[in-house]
Parts: C-alpha cells; structure tokens; sequence
C-alpha cells in the first residue's frame, strides 16, 4: 500500500541537500509549487514521502504525503498506486470535518505524481509518545480511548472500516488530543457487505479477518475488525506491549485466532477492574458479540460520577471537606512512604516493586530502542520479555546444583 508510517507525524528534520534533490521536478507539480514550499522530511514509506510545508499565502504549516505513481504496481486488492491513493482521497472527504480524524487539506495530481496536503502533528504517532513514557495511566488511556471510540463511530457511521488501527497510525496535535490517519487499507462497504481481503498490521488482526484469508467457505468481515484493533491498542496503552505478542508469528496468529491473553502480574496488578472489563467485551472472537463503539463509549470506564442536587447542607459539606483533606494528608504520606525493599525481593522478583519496574523498563527501552523494527510494534514487546527460555533457565538451575555440590 502507499501509506507511509506515519502520514503526518513530525520526527525531526534533516535539512540536507540530498532531501531537496529528491523533490519532484517543479514542471510536474507546478501547481503544488505555486501554493506551497516544501521543507524537511518528516517520514518516507515504499513509494511516498512525508514533507513538512509552508502555504506562501498565510505561513501556516502543512505536511505534504507525495506518491510517486509513475511504477506499475498493484497492491493486494489489485489497484494501482494511483486507484489506491484515489479510493483513500475519496475516503477522507467523506469522513472530513471530525475533530478526531487527520484533515486533508488539499489535493494535487499530475501524470506521475499525487500530492496529499494534511495538518501538521507535531507531537508526531501515539507510537511514539507511548514508547517515551513506556505505558500510560488509566486517566490518559481513557482520554485517548473516549476520542479514538468517537472517531471510529463516525467513520463507521459512513460505513467505512478502517483496517489499519494501530498507534503509528494515530497522531497527536499540539494538544495531546489524536487524530485517526492513514486511511489507505480504508474501504467504504455497504451495510450488509462482507470483505475477504488481508490486510492490516499482524499483530492487531481480528480472527474473522485472519480466518476469512484461511478459509474459502468464511463469513468474511466487516466493520467489528476495527474494535478488535481498539481493544489491542488499550491493552498496548495501560501497560507498554501488546496482548498478543510473540516471538514466532504462527504462535502470535494462533492465539489472535484463539482469543488467548492473560492480564498478567505485575503489570496488571495496579489497574482496576473497568478497563479490564472494556477490553474484555473488544477482544471477543466471535465479532457478532463485540462491543460496538458508541456501545464501548457508554461503558462505566468512561461514565463520570455526577453528585445528586438537592438543598445546601452547610454541616455536611464542611464535614465532608474535612475528610477530603484528611484523606489527601494520608495519601500523600503513603505515597512519599517508601515500599519495603529487601535483597531477597531483589534477587527474586525486583519487578514487584512498581516504581522499580518502570525505572527497569524505561531504562531497558532507552539502551535497547534501535533494536525495535517501524511499523511492527509487537516487537517492542521483546524488550519487556522477563520469562526466560527454558533450555537458559535449565543451565541456570544446573549451574546452581553444581556449585553447592562441590
């Protein structure tokens, strides 16, 4: 497909000669020169660039996605660059005007070239942002989760389907709040329309998807595929590695298709029971019994507490605000009291100790980061891999019988 990582998303600039060499000859897009100036790379993908851009009228910055569609090339479902980039024009018109959805700013077309204006991200792919604080709090993930759930009761409200949710595929703006991007696996279906084609990132593939590209007598997909990939990406959230994950693809694919991942301790041990219960009603195997989003938007995870009126009680208010601040006093102490740490829990299980298993875990991803593949987020998880290989943990044992033998 021609989507890039990250359609939009700002990664940091290299202002060298070679990036301006590689622009499109200014007689092939004239028309994009004339309103536009184009400026560093943000992000390039197997047949399109990323570029930040400069509209000369007003001075506002815009990201440019150009496709080069000179090549003969089909994608999976049989189009062309150009078809494909089209169909993804198409689609973002139609969903335009949500506050959750990438903006598509403007449209350039030539004999070899596609020009796609956007807004600009600057605080780039949820990807990203995740990777830097390593996993978020119930708090951020329900924000992020309330506008993601919004965005995708829009765009199914138009019967579109996504196909392709995942956190590099979600940026932030200046704001922090997301905008749902690349919608070039997107496809506009009828209500009663089933799909059969691959496509997607492997480790967020709903099983009717995966079984539908198995099986010749399946019942196909739809729409639910896109909450299956919204319950991956909260799970991915609250604790920094998807639920998935596995080092052996086939392994990963099978338990998509069997529904088979554990809230695992410690990670989950601190998380309460609500979000846990959310992704529970996403990731159900059979799609006619998964949660919808305007469903998943109306669950207790996202309900505030509202206080009854009624008449003012001076007494009791201040009571209440006595023991407000009586509660706050005693929760500041027990968090600025330090856990109890021994050598033995160090030795056995330091990742029980939360504040030390964040410190681990973010330092672990700083040394190990260039290890992580774009595009193929399941491979974070590895950095965070604490169960040992069994044939390791068997020399381990050995070693150990061995030395207080002799």
């Amino acid at each position: 497909m021609v989507a890039t990582n990250s359609i939009v998303g700002h990664r940091g600039s290299r202002d060298s000669r070679d990036e301006m060499d590689d622009l499109p000859d200014e007689d092939v897009a004239k028309d994009f020169y004339a309103k536009y100036e184009p400026k560093e790379v943000l992000g390039r993908g197997v047949s399109s660039t990323v570029r930040r851009c400069i509209e000369k009228e007003t001075g506002r910055e815009f990201a440019a996605k150009i496709i080069d569609v000179s090549a003969d090339l089909e994608d999976s479902q049989g189009l062309t660059l150009r078809e494909a980039s089209l169909r993804e024009i198409n689609i973002l018109r139609l969903v335009a005007g949500h506050p959750y959805i990438i903006e598509l700013h403007d449209v350039f077309e030539s004999s070899t070239y596609v020009f796609l204006v956007f807004e600009l991200c600057k605080n780039g792919e949820l990807f990203d942002y995740l990777t830097s604080v390593v996993a978020l709090s119930e708090k951020k993930t329900k924000a992020i989760m309330k506008q993601l759930f919004e965005g995708l009761h829009y765009i199914h409200s138009y019967n579109v389907v996504h196909r392709d949710l995942k956190p590099e595929n979600i940026l932030l703006d200046n704001n922090l709040n997301i905008k749902i991007s690349d919608f070039g696996f997107a496809k506009n279906i009828s209500p009663k329309e089933r799909l059969y084609d691959l496509c997607g990132t492997p480790g967020y593939l709903a099983p009717e998807l995966l079984r539908a590209s198995m099986y010749e007598n399946s019942d196909g997909y739809g729409k639910e595929v896109d909450l299956w990939a919204c319950g991956v990406i909260m799970y991915t959230l609250l604790v920094g590695f998807p639920p998935f994950w596995h080092r052996k693809q086939m392994i990963m694919l099978r338990n998509i298709m069997e529904g088979k991942y554990e809230f695992c301790s410690p990670e989950w041990d601190d998380i309460t029971d609500q979000p846990k219960d959310l992704i529970r009603k996403l990731l159900v195997i059979d799609p006619n019994e998964r949660i919808t989003a305007s469903e998943a938007l109306r669950h207790h995870f996202f309900q505030t507490v509202r206080a009854r009126v009624g008449e003012f009680n001076a007494r009791k208010t201040f009571q209440l605000a006595i023991m407000a601040v009586r509660a706050m006093i005693r929760i500041t102490r027990l968090k600025l009291t330090p856990e109890p740490l021994s050598i033995e829990i160090l030795r056995t299980n330091p990742y029980r100790i939360k504040t030390l298993r964040k410190a681990i875990d973010g330092c672990a991803f700083r040394v190990y980061h260039h290890w992580v593949k774009r595009g193929e987020v399941q491979n974070r998880a590895a950095l965070f891999e604490n169960r040992p290989k069994v044939e390791v943990k068997y020399l381990y044992q050995q070693s150990i019988v061995n030395i207080t033998t002799t």
